[in-house]
């Protein structure tokens, strides 16, 4: 699971075209940082058998929501 610290961006107090395109690159990063996460979360429940999704209290159709964090 990757992690990206953004909290020095916002504490800084960057101002002007170069803080605006700072921010823009962070949120480009973070977007895709969080798709991968939800790539890779999918992937494992999708390999777990219906036994072993019934274990952990879910179903394959749950797997979407908890994916994007959703539940």
């Amino acid at each position: 699971m990757a992690a990206l610290d953004t909290t020095r961006f916002a504490s800084t107090g960057s101002f002007g075209l170069v803080g605006r395109i700072g921010a823009f690159f962070v949120s480009a990063v973070n977007a895709a940082v969080e798709w991968n996460d939800a790539r890779v979360t999918r992937n494992a429940l999708t390999g777990l058998s219906d036994r072993e999704l019934e274990d952990i209290g879910l179903c394959r159709g749950d797997i979407d929501a908890i994916a994007q964090g959703r539940r």
